[in-house]
């Protein structure tokens, strides 16, 4: 394709995504001096369109910018692999809610409704004032969160502010500043008189780090960018009631959306990565899992260049350095296609394999039956559940506390990943169960075509889905 939309990639998988992006005809800016060094193309320090930016748990991206931009972005990353989902937030960075304090019990924020089932969290020190139950805001967004996060609200504020690509207009800041220091700084406030565009008054502008690089004519349209958007919130704000109302979307210029990776796709970014650096086999599923794992892989390929290149993932290597291994807790984290992340527990590694096998046993509580199983839960009942990083299912077997099993129930799912805190893979809904008499069937293949038929699931990952639920189903009836 041909576009001539701008993007600024940020985080691990920075590499794979500018070399797909040129690929598509888009052009990356503000790169990095290691994506400099590693490319031949010359980057322009100029505005970006859109904003990629690897998630703090470094499990997907989010992408953020102009709607038309974002849907053309999208495109390129949903081809990444077939393990790769992609949702819509609802709360998008930069948009402006009338929301309403619905929790403010302690700690250092507030939980905020913004209507329609959307959250917010208001951090004290961002309001002048007393916060208490009831009291309403207009508020801005200014850090939205990935679905699956389910522990994190995403961060808003009672003060606007507008990205221009090199700079930020604010109302919490006042004349020009830089997010440099030294000469850099000034430099870079006093050439802020030269540019044709003025700040609209009472908003401060701050010059981003990136615009040290950039000329007088970059820094120009930037400012004018980011004049142009506070107009464009002005006037849509002053169509608004003066006082925040019912908790409801007053306007929001800017679209985000979240990319989750599954193991697949992020081996898929390797051969990406690997046609401008040299990789090793699994390098973003390594550094998708701890930060000090993203350190060694740094450290591997700069040592070994191309030796470096194993052909197969080093599980071994990779689990005895940085976990998951014998003796560990490890939790459960059962994504969903809409982006949920569900977690079925916390288990003690019991088994470990250098193929990439655990074994992972839980106490299971009293209470209810076992899905599709149709057994009672019963105090003293253990799962044994067994995973392999990179299998499309895995089983879990109920025993009572006697050692009688109960049945055995196979969840079929995106590739397993085997993390040092989590288990991680998106559920695809049909199942196969071995009942106590060996009855073997498969189930919630209805759910399964309901979720296609919504476009949760692609047709080629729900007919993947179906393949792996027959093939256990062959297996498991000998």
């Amino acid at each position: 394709m041909t576009t001539n939309t701008t993007a600024r990639v940020r985080g691990i998988y920075t590499t794979a995504i500018t070399r797909l992006l040129e690929g598509d005809g888009f052009e990356v800016v503000q790169a990095s001096e290691p994506i400099q060094e590693r490319f031949d193309d010359e980057f322009d320090a100029a505005p970006a369109d859109i904003l990629i930016e690897t998630t703090r748990d470094r499990q997907g991206v989010e992408v953020t910018g102009a709607p038309d931009a974002v849907a053309a972005v999208l495109e390129t990353l949903e081809d990444v692999g077939i393990d790769t989902f992609r949702w819509e937030d609802e709360t998008p960075r930069g948009a402006v809610f009338d929301g309403e304090v619905i929790d403010a019990a302690g700690g250092s924020g507030a939980v905020v409704d913004l209507g329609d089932g959307r959250r917010g969290y208001l951090k004290y020190d961002d309001v002048d004032g007393y916060v208490d139950d009831g009291d309403r805001y207009r508020l801005q967004v200014r850090e939205p969160t990935p679905p699956w996060d389910d522990d994190d609200e995403p961060r808003v504020s009672p003060t606007l502010a507008v990205n221009g690509g090199l700079c930020t207009l604010s109302q919490d800041r006042t004349g020009v500043s830089a997010s440099t220091n030294g000469e850099k700084a000034t430099e870079l406030v006093g050439m802020t008189d030269l540019l044709s565009p003025s700040r609209p008054e009472g908003w401060g502008l701050r010059w981003k780090r990136p615009a040290t690089d950039a000329d007088l004519e970059a820094m120009a349209a930037a400012l004018e960018r980011a004049t142009e958007r506070v107009e464009d919130l002005e006037a849509t704000i002053d169509d608004a009631p003066a006082e925040p109302g019912e908790p409801g979307r007053l306007t929001a210029p800017r679209r985000t959306a979240w990319c989750w990776f599954g193991r697949e796709s992020r081996f898929a970014l390797d051969d990406h990565r690997r046609e401008v650096e040299s990789t090793m086999a699994g390098h973003h599923r390594i550094k998708a899992a701890d930060r000090a794992a993203s350190a060694a892989v740094d450290f591997t390929e700069a040592v070994c260049g191309s030796a470096g290149e194993n052909t197969e993932f080093p599980f071994d290597a990779v689990s005895h350095q940085f976990g998951p291994t014998t003796g560990d807790r490890l939790e459960i984290g059962h994504g969903k296609p809409d982006g949920r992340r569900i977690s079925l527990g916390d288990g003690d590694v019991t088994e470990w394999d250098v193929d990439g096998s655990i074994t992972l046993e839980r106490s299971m509580r009293g209470g209810g039956s076992y899905d599709a199983l149709g057994v009672p839960k019963e105090e003293g009942d253990v799962a044994v559940t067994k995973f392999r990083e990179g299998r499309w299912w895995y089983p879990t077997t109920y025993k009572s506390a006697d050692g009688e099993t109960k049945g055995t129930y196979v969840n079929v799912c995106t590739p397993v990943e085997l993390f040092p805190d989590a288990v991680r893979y998106v559920d695809l809904y049909v199942d196969v169960i071995r009942t106590p008499d060996g009855t073997v069937e498969i189930v919630d293949d209805e759910e399964l075509e309901t979720k296609v038929e919504a476009g949760l699931v692609s047709e080629p990952l729900a007919e993947k889905a179906r393949s792996v639920a027959t093939a256990v189903e062959r297996a498991l009836s000998k």
